[in-house]
C-alpha cells in the first residue's frame, strides 16, 4: 500500500477521534513501524490490521470506516491528483477516468504501488458501474470516495453496492448516479 495512505490514514485517525488515536491504531495492530512515509510503499497487511483495529476500538464495523475515511482523504486527493482532471468533469466523470488517469499516473510515477484494478461501464450521463478488484478488499474507500467527490463538486449521488467481496462476490460492483 503507498505511504501516502498511511499519511492520510492517520490524519483521518487523529482529526476524527483525537490526538494519539493513531498511537492507540498502531499498538492495537501490534505495528512498530514509525513513521509511515508517504513516498514510500507499505505491506497491504499493515493497512489492513490498522483498519480491523480502528473497527475494534471504536466498534465501528470496517466497511463503514473505510467509507468514512475515503470521504475524508477526497480533498488531499484533489490537491495531488486535481492537475489530472479536466475543469469540466463531475463526479460520474472522475469515477469513469480513475483508472486511466489517476491509477496510471500512480503506477508509474510510484514503482511498488498497486491501486485497485477499477472498470467502469458509463450507463448514461449520469450513471457509471464501477468494477472495483483487489486483494486489499477495501471497497468502502471507492464508496467513500465516491462520496467525497459528490461533496466537492456539491453534487448528490446514489450510491448502490451490487454485489461484494465481503459477500462471497470475486470482485464489487459500485453504481454511482448522480441524483437532480
Amino acid at each position: 500500500m503507498h505511504g501516502v495512505i498511511f499519511a492520510e490514514l492517520q490524519s483521518y485517525a487523529d482529526s476524527k477521534h483525537g490526538a494519539g488515536t493513531w498511537n492507540a491504531l498502531l499498538e492495537k495492530a501490534n505495528l512498530k513501524r514509525k513513521p509511515y512515509l508517504p513516498v514510500q510503499t507499505y505491506p497491504d497487511a499493515d493497512v489492513v490490521a490498522l483498519v480491523a483495529a480502528a473497527s475494534a476500538l471504536t466498534g465501528t464495523p470496517i466497511s463503514t470506516i473505510l467509507e468514512d475515511f475515503g470521504e475524508f482523504i477526497v480533498p488531499d486527493l484533489v490537491n495531488m491528483y486535481g492537475h489530472l482532471l479536466k475543469p469540466e468533469w463531475s463526479t460520474i466523470d472522475v469515477i469513469d477516468n480513475t483508472e486511466k488517469t489517476v491509477h496510471s499516473v500512480v503506477r508509474v510515477k510510484n514503482p511498488g504501488a498497486e491501486p485497485p484494478q477499477l472498470r467502469t461501464v458509463r450507463a448514461s450521463k449520469d450513471e457509471v458501474s464501477l468494477t472495483y478488484r483487489s486483494p486489499r478488499r477495501m471497497c468502502g474507500l471507492a464508496v467513500g470516495i465516491g462520496r467525497g467527490l459528490a461533496k466537492h463538486f456539491r453534487e448528490r449521488i446514489a450510491i448502490t453496492h451490487r454485489t461484494c467481496m465481503y459477500k462471497g462476490a470475486p470482485e464489487c460492483e459500485i453504481v454511482f448516479r448522480k441524483m437532480g
